[in-house]
């Protein structure tokens, strides 16, 4: 069975002199936005969209590149999730309406420091998140 790509972007935002990381929760999950690669866009501009969509957040500034980390496979080795690091002056979040699922697809969001992102990540980010932690600090 071939893997799916899935493209996001870890929003960050500097308060306070400490960096904050923005987490999403859907049910007991915790995540970054992100969602599958679709036909005909490349993974940066699904990672985009991804975040408009799930966040309303536009005000993206990729100031590390376009550099991005992938989780190990997971979901049985069906899926493989890429991550981008962009700065955003946004501070609140809004919940759209996913089409398909006629509601938002998180109910939760935490502008996070490091120590409670690792605490309320699950084990496939840990590299992730690390790595994200040594690219902007």
């Amino acid at each position: 069975m071939p893997t799916m790509l899935s493209a996001g972007i870890i929003p960050v935002r500097k308060e306070a002199g400490k960096w904050r990381y923005l987490f999403l929760r859907a049910f007991r999950n915790w995540d970054f936005a992100k969602g599958v690669v679709e036909s005909g866009e490349n993974a940066l501009e699904a990672a985009k969209r991804e975040v408009r969509e799930e966040t309303g957040i536009t005000d993206l500034h990729f100031r590390w590149g376009h550099i991005y980390r992938e989780t190990a496979p997971y979901s049985g080795g069906r899926k493989i999730a890429r991550y981008y690091i962009a700065e955003t002056h946004t501070t609140q979040v809004v919940f759209s309406v996913n089409p398909e699922m006629g509601r938002p697809e998180h109910h939760e969001y935490r502008w996070v420091i490091y120590d409670e992102l690792k605490e309320l990540a699950p084990k496939r980010l840990t590299d992730i998140i690390q790595w994200a932690k040594e690219t902007i600090e």
